[in-house]
């Protein structure tokens, strides 16, 4: 069963349907900086264009969609623009492709805060959009880490089934064990740190396996930024200053209203996590490299991507329904043959 994936990045959304057994037929994302590492890596060549440049007829016919559509407009920690940021809008062209491809389903994964007080309003009206053109929509603000992630991660989840399915869309329900740092991280060596203005030292015995250096900003240090091994990561972000510290160190001090510091005598303990480690937190796996040549980029690649986990387990129960739908159909049919027969011999 094919898809096409739009917003891609790095691909942890098509890498989790791709394990789930769907094919990768369609690619799209205009960041320059994940060409390489998704071509690399999915070994199909990307569509470079802006969603907002690609008509229906340019994307192959496939089963379904798939994308995480640009998510600083809404996001909690961002100036939440919404609709009235030019990124927000691309909401619409992904509504406006499924319009002219009419795939079995789609998917869309953004941040928590869809569904702030602010923002909610707007976010019914593009449900109502996907709705409009024949679809029964589903949307669950899940956490990663109840699906075999081991972070803190709340993101919205929109998925839609063409009515003519006859089904709508039920989520998976949590794992019942909780993966932590130890869990993610705990076998890989010392990192090394990022070579001369934070650029990549290249090729390393593990890929990626290098952390930013640098300060840390006032507000990097008005909460603590330590996990201890056995809880799981803070939601790893897009910005490798925001990254959090690696789990050796001690949690951080608090020493006055939004002011923490590093524990004295242990401050050579603090570091970020490495890009590697990031990605294993997002369970990418080892031999999936991220291609760059400033740090800063492979931190965003990854802080970006849907985990990989989350996506598979969202793929195998869309997978899982699909199956149903066709056996029931062919059975459905069978049985008609069945009658037809039937009144020819009577």
């Amino acid at each position: 069963m094919k898809i096409a994936s739009f917003f891609s990045g790095a691909g942890g959304l098509d890498l989790g349907f791709t394990n789930a057994g769907f094919k990768l037929a369609f690619a799209n994302d205009n960041w320059e900086g994940c060409w390489e590492t998704f071509e690399k890596n999915h070994k199909i060549p990307i569509n470079k264009k802006s969603i907002t440049k690609i008509k229906a007829d340019e994307v192959p016919d496939v089963v379904g969609f798939v994308g995480g559509p640009p998510c600083q407009s809404w996001s909690l920690a961002g100036a939440m623009r919404g609709i009235n940021d030019p990124r927000g809008k691309v909401f619409y062209d992904y509504v406006r492709l499924i319009k002219g491809k009419k795939p079995l389903f789609f998917l869309a994964e953004n941040v928590a805060g869809l569904l702030s007080s602010s923002h909610y309003p707007e976010f019914m009206k593009i449900v109502n959009a996907f709705k409009g053109i024949g679809y029964n929509v589903s949307f669950k603000m899940l956490d990663a880490n109840d699906y075999g992630v081991p972070q803190e991660r709340k993101r919205v989840i929109v998925v839609g089934y063409h009515e003519k399915l006859g089904k709508k869309f039920e989520f998976p329900s949590p794992l019942s064990q909780k993966l932590t740092l130890k869990d993610a991280i705990s076998d890989l060596p010392e990192a090394t740190p990022a070579s001369h203005y934070n650029k990549t030292n290249g090729k390393l015995d593990i890929y990626n396996h290098e952390y930013m250096n640098g300060g840390f900003s006032t507000i990097y240090m008005s909460r603590n930024r330590v996990r201890n091994w056995d809880e799981p990561s803070f939601t790893i972000q897009a910005g490798g200053r925001h990254a959090p510290c690696h789990p050796k160190a001690p949690k951080m001090k608090l020493v006055g209203e939004d002011k923490r510091e590093f524990i004295k005598g242990k401050e050579n303990l603090y570091r970020r996590l490495s890009i590697r480690e990031c990605a294993r937190i997002q369970t990418f796996p080892d031999d999936f490299v991220f291609h760059y040549d400033n740090v800063a980029d492979g931190y965003k690649m990854i802080g970006n991507a849907v985990p990989v986990r989350l996506a598979e387990a969202l793929a195998k129960q869309i997978m899982k329904d699909l199956k149903e739908i066709k056996t029931q159909e062919k059975w459905q049919t069978n049985l008609a043959r069945q009658k037809e027969a039937q009144l020819c011999l009577e």
